[in-house]
């Protein structure tokens, strides 16, 4: 699929609509009925690739000031990657041509808490087993959750090397600040 836009533009406008969203009091993404039926008619043409906690804080298209059909969402406690989300990443990538994928941790992190605390058991396990190979021993929750956003973009970074080749695909990391509404834009 040939991309409709840039990871440069792409990010942009996530930096953009966050700026907007910081002192929002409502979201303006259009979720009209127009935009539903154009989408319906002609499919989506997202132009980021957001993996983001399930935290019902952390609302990606809200964050983003997005509306319907322009973030391809994915979201999974403590914004882990395992190979579901590699192939949502893979099908948004090759057939959306989404040039942007964006791993969305947060402040306030109940997964990364967990995590941190040794809980493993039931299903949960496999969450927080994963995050504390990303977090090792950090104590603070905070540079906890930078450290497990990195390590799940490089982790996306690994399983498609051939896009950061090309240069079809940028993977970033980002942490939202629940209290503040700021999208902080991680450096590798």
């Amino acid at each position: 699929m040939e991309q409709m836009y840039t990871a440069e533009y792409a990010l942009n406008r996530l930096k953009e609509g966050n700026r907007k969203y910081i002192g929002a009091e409502v979201n303006t993404g259009d979720i009209s009925q127009h935009i539903r039926d154009e989408t319906s008619a002609h499919g989506q043409h997202p132009y980021a690739i957001i993996v983001a906690c399930s935290d019902s804080r952390e609302i990606p298209e809200a964050i983003f000031m997005s509306g319907i059909g322009e973030l391809f969402t994915i979201r999974v406690a403590g914004n882990v990657i395992a190979d579901s989300q590699l192939g949502s990443i893979e099908y948004a990538a090759e057939h959306l041509g989404v040039p942007l994928t964006v791993v969305l941790g947060h402040t306030d992190c109940g997964a990364v808490g967990a995590a941190m605390s040794g809980a493993e058991g039931g299903y949960v396990g496999s969450i927080t087993t994963d995050i504390r190979k990303a977090i090792r021993k950090e104590a603070d929750p905070c540079e906890a959750s930078r450290r497990n956003v990195r390590w799940q973009a490089d982790r996306i970074r690994k399983a498609f090397p051939e896009w950061t080749e090309k240069g079809t695909m940028k993977t970033i990391g980002a942490l939202y600040h629940i209290s503040t509404g700021e999208v902080e834009w991680l450096t590798d």
